[in-house]
């Protein structure tokens, strides 16, 4: 089973609406949200937050994430007091990015520590790999492809994230272009970053042993239209 994930906040609704989100990007992970109190107020509940826990460990641990200060006193306490503190990570990131990017990560088959890291490491990357300038020319050995972009959102969340998933488990970096901007493809929220709609043109540059096979999944997706 995958890394679950719970989510923390003083709202019910903000709680929900970020479990929400995450979960259109990983339909198979299992994600908790732990929001308000019981009677529906502002705040967070410790016995809330500690079934939540409970619900969202299939086997495999979970990583919690945390709107405010309060919040992560009230997850680490929670994930102290379970049986085995270790099946279970608080994490400092962005509630929202974090939450989506540690959801893909998941949905690819990471452990715990490698989902820990990708809501961690999901603060400023769209901003960073956007900013990303792409390469004037690819080096030796690389693959280059271009697309068109002909599904109707474009580039946006939920394409985003089926084409960084499309690239588990193989051997491969991919970088994809638009413009004179850049992005990782695994990365769900650089991939968003670019801006990509419908009608732009993109390029693909891949290395690594499986490098082809990295290209050829992007653009069977891009031609099925990200099976929109």
């Amino acid at each position: 089973m995958s890394v679950g994930l719970v989510v923390v906040s003083h709202s019910t609704g903000l709680a929900e609406g970020v479990a929400e989100l995450a979960a259109q990007m990983a339909p198979e992970v299992r994600i908790v949200p732990a929001g308000g109190l019981p009677d529906g107020g502002i705040g967070t509940d410790f016995e809330k937050v500690s079934a939540a826990l409970s619900d969202a460990d299939t086997g495999s641990g979970a990583v919690v994430l945390y709107d405010l200060g309060s919040a992560q006193m009230v997850a680490d306490l929670a994930v102290e007091t379970l049986g085995d503190p270790d099946s279970a990570l608080v994490v400092d990131a962005p509630l929202v990015e974090g939450a989506v990017a540690a959801a893909v990560s998941a949905q690819g088959g990471n452990d715990m520590k490698t989902v820990a890291r990708a809501a961690e490491s999901a603060r400023g990357s769209a901003d960073s790999a956007a900013a990303e300038p792409a390469g004037s020319a690819p080096e030796s050995g690389q693959v280059t492809r271009e697309l068109e972009l002909t599904n109707e959102v474009g580039l946006h969340a939920r394409p985003a994230a089926l084409l960084a998933r499309s690239l588990t488990g193989l051997q491969a970096t991919v970088k994809i272009a638009l413009g004179d901007k850049q992005a990782d493809a695994a990365s769900v929220l650089g991939l968003m970053g670019l801006g990509a709609r419908k009608g732009d043109h993109l390029t693909l540059t891949a290395d690594g042993p499986d490098a082809v096979q990295a290209v050829e999944r992007i653009i069977d997706l891009a031609r099925r239209d990200f099976d929109e």
